[in-house]
């Protein structure tokens, strides 16, 4: 007999199921239809005994003093700070958007001032942006939309950003300095021993089971539980009465080479589109391994085919938002069930969001 039943070991379900098991000493299932914990956050050492990323980059950034107070009981961090350049026409380009950007991309000196000019003589003033593409013209304009963004979106989505809600790239930032940290919150880094390490760490508890490469309704109905807490995609649980929920997928494709580095930083992007890929990223900067071989990553979007492959960005667009909020409200009457995470809410968080979900959710919602 358990306490709660968990459906999904993800970072949410993780978080969820440690804080019941050690915190309130209550008993929990953890039902995963993968062959391993930790959700899209899951890393491994490959064969070449590098350490990789299954599902892309991960580089945990917060605000939240409360988030990494509670994930530093289980892990050592890797002080990271995350750069990201862009290869456009040949060259690479810092981001986010910052004097360096405008100076490498029109091969000229720019002062404080003059990016202040620059930029507010190109945005397009649109009071309320109506989609995504809107969105960056407003606060950017064209030109930097069009080097950037149009393709790169367009690839990322698998359609064009002025069909996009315009949350997708309402967290562009612009820094009117030279400063090209990524994030700008005070707690950054990587898990010493990788995600995957601080995971187990957080699971450690007599009081928590996990059974792994299972569909939880298979097994649902032979197992005594008081509450479930669903972590999985919504449309799903619901056997997709009103449709399936649409997502983008990606192809991960790695390869390890005989050198030391491929690329300066971490993460490059690749917005034009001639390159079909959206991105590479180089492990190596993240763990700060030393090895005399290198992994990196290439990642191909494509659409995503429920129970084919995985589902990763939610496409927010009117249509699937209407969508989902149908199923919310249907999910609302279930009294003893709680629908938390990313696929569960049909929306993008980051790790940290996660986590802080997680906590409020325990804390509010069941004990």
């Amino acid at each position: 007999m358990y306490d709660v039943c968990v459906v999904g070991a993800g970072i949410t379900g993780i978080t969820i199921s440690s804080i019941i098991a050690k915190h309130f000493d209550k008993k929990v299932i953890i039902i995963e239809k993968r062959d391993h914990i930790g959700g899209n956050c899951y890393d491994f050492e490959n064969e070449h005994r590098l350490l990789v990323h299954k599902y892309g980059p991960h580089i945990f950034h917060t605000s939240y003093k409360s988030v990494w107070k509670y994930l530093s009981k289980f892990t050592e961090w890797i002080p990271y700070v995350h750069r990201v350049l862009a290869f456009v026409d040949k060259k690479f380009i810092p981001l986010p958007i910052n004097i360096n950007t405008l100076e490498a991309l029109f091969e000229k000196k720019f002062s404080l001032n003059e990016m202040k000019k620059w930029i507010e003589k190109e945005r397009i003033k649109i009071p309320d942006p109506k989609n995504a593409e809107e969105m960056v013209i407003s606060e950017i304009g064209v030109t930097l939309y069009n080097v950037l963004f149009k393709d790169y979106t367009k690839k990322q989505w698998g359609i064009e950003a002025k069909k996009l809600a315009p949350e997708v790239t309402a967290r562009i930032p612009i820094r009117f300095n030279r400063n090209d940290n990524y994030f700008s919150d005070p707690y950054q880094g990587i898990p010493k021993d990788g995600y995957t390490k601080m995971f187990e760490r957080m699971l450690q508890s007599k009081n928590i089971d996990v059974v792994l490469s299972t569909d939880y309704k298979t097994v649902i109905e032979d197992i005594k539980f008081n509450k479930l807490i669903y972590t999985g995609p919504i449309d799903y649980f619901f056997d997709y009465q009103f449709g399936p929920l649409p997502y983008r997928s990606i192809d991960f494709v790695f390869k390890t080479l005989s050198m030391a580095y491929f690329q300066p930083v971490a993460v490059i992007n690749y917005p034009e589109e001639k390159y079909k890929f959206t991105r590479i990223t180089e492990f190596k900067h993240l763990t700060k391994q030393k090895h005399p071989k290198t992994t990196i990553c290439y990642e191909y979007p494509k659409d995503y085919v429920p129970e084919k492959n995985e589902p990763f960005y939610p496409i927010l667009t009117e249509e699937n938002l209407d969508i989902y909020k149908r199923y919310k409200n249907k999910a609302k009457r279930l009294k003893s069930v709680l629908f938390v995470g990313r696929l569960a809410e049909y929306k993008y968080l980051n790790m940290d969001q996660c986590v802080k979900r997680a906590m409020d959710v325990v804390l509010s919602s069941f004990f």
